[in-house]
């Protein structure tokens, strides 16, 4: 294939650490490696350089208000957005890739795709309506994310979701989508961090070797089942004292979490991807009793760390997770079946064992960035 020139737009990149901020750094990486170039525009939520090279990718940062606590940056139409605009057409992009759909940064990379005459996709990394848990503020979001989809449509045609279930959430827009850009994992990049690091959190926090290690990563947020998930925990440690639940992670429930910290629930804060690693090599069961995803990369970065995995009936769970051997799919975060989950996966390390080993082999062969950006590169020259 004849080497081409990408613009991926996502709203929000390092240093805000997210699923579609991770998609976004390893897709640019990969295509790089196969000898494209590749161009990052983001929102510039943390007052940064405009303009820079992260570890050979050149970045973009557009002015915005900052909104949800960086959650939802809005443009700034100001004098310093038209100069990134005035550089940015100068490039002669193949294709632009919008991440995702409900940004009016997003609806800025459509329209100067559409003004450049270049390919736009757009990926869909979502199963659901963006929460404030406010009734009112929920439901004028919604409309909102409507309209702007509407408007969306005007400029690109092309949809893809990071899993099905995101294609199947694509239909309440009234779009159906292309295909499948799975979210993805590289393999080797964990490797050599679990060959490398010498640290160890079951050390650092005395943690026997017997005792069973549960660890959720991610963003500290209701809808990703933390209240659920720390309420059965206490639970679990009024039954039996060889259960730890390690919580990694930043977000509107930082405080919450640290408040119900103690022996056995243990907060790490917000961690790197090598520290990452480490954690969730150190861990036995991963859990992730979220009511809303698109597909997690927290689970891909756990199965590849050799974490059994536990989660809920949302986003791509059931694509990786294709049966109970693979392992558990519970239909929501209710407490009474998070438990039941739990006690069963804990008491079960036979089965934990296979389901480690028959996930792993199922993301080498279908969820790696190797594989995503030849579908990308395909698309591009199609």
């Amino acid at each position: 294939m004849q080497n081409k020139t990408y613009c991926i737009f996502a709203a929000q990149y390092f240093p805000h650490l997210g699923g579609v901020e991770r998609y976004t750094y390893n897709l640019a990486k990969k295509l790089i490696e196969d000898g494209n170039e590749v161009v990052v525009v983001t929102s510039n939520i943390y007052k940064l350089p405009e303009y820079e090279r992260m570890e050979g990718i050149p970045v973009y940062r557009l002015p915005c208000w900052s909104l949800l606590e960086g959650r939802y940056p809005v443009l700034k139409m100001n004098s310093r957005f038209f100069e990134i605009n005035k550089m940015l057409k100068k490039r002669n992009f193949d294709m632009i890739i919008v991440n995702t759909r409900f940004y009016p940064h997003s609806l800025y990379g459509m329209i100067l795709a559409k003004k450049m005459k270049s390919k736009c996709i757009t990926l869909e990394h979502g199963t659901s309506h963006l929460s404030v848990h406010n009734r009112f503020l929920d439901f004028a979001g919604a409309i909102f994310e409507h309209t702007l989809t509407k408007v969306d449509q005007i400029f690109c045609k092309d949809y893809y979701g990071v899993s099905k279930a995101c294609n199947e959430w694509l239909t309440h827009f009234h779009i159906k989508a292309k295909g499948v850009l799975y979210n993805s994992i590289d393999l080797e990049e964990v490797k050599i961090v679990q060959k490398n690091s010498s640290d160890s959190y079951r050390k650092k926090y005395n943690i026997p070797d017997k005792a069973i290690v549960i660890t959720f990563t991610g963003r500290l947020l209701k809808e990703k089942g933390l209240p659920s998930l720390l309420n059965v925990m206490d639970r679990i440690n009024k039954e039996r004292k060889d259960v730890y639940l390690f919580v990694a992670g930043d977000g509107d429930m930082k405080d919450e979490v640290k408040s119900r910290s103690n022996e056995h629930i243990i907060p790490v804060g917000r961690i790197d991807f090598e520290h990452i690693v480490v954690l969730l090599t150190d861990s036995d069961i991963f859990c992730l009793p979220s009511f809303s995803e698109g597909f997690s990369t927290s689970i891909l970065e756990a199965a590849a760390c050799g974490c059994y995995i536990l989660t809920t009936a949302r986003g791509g769970a059931r694509e990786l997770l294709i049966n109970d051997e693979y392992g558990c799919v519970i239909q929501n975060n209710n407490e009474e079946l998070l438990y039941n989950a739990l006690i069963d996966i804990i008491d079960n390390p036979e089965k934990r064992e296979k389901g480690i080993n028959l996930t792993y082999k199922r993301i080498k062969k279908y969820f790696t960035w190797e594989i995503l950006s030849k579908q990308v590169e395909r698309i591009c020259e199609d």
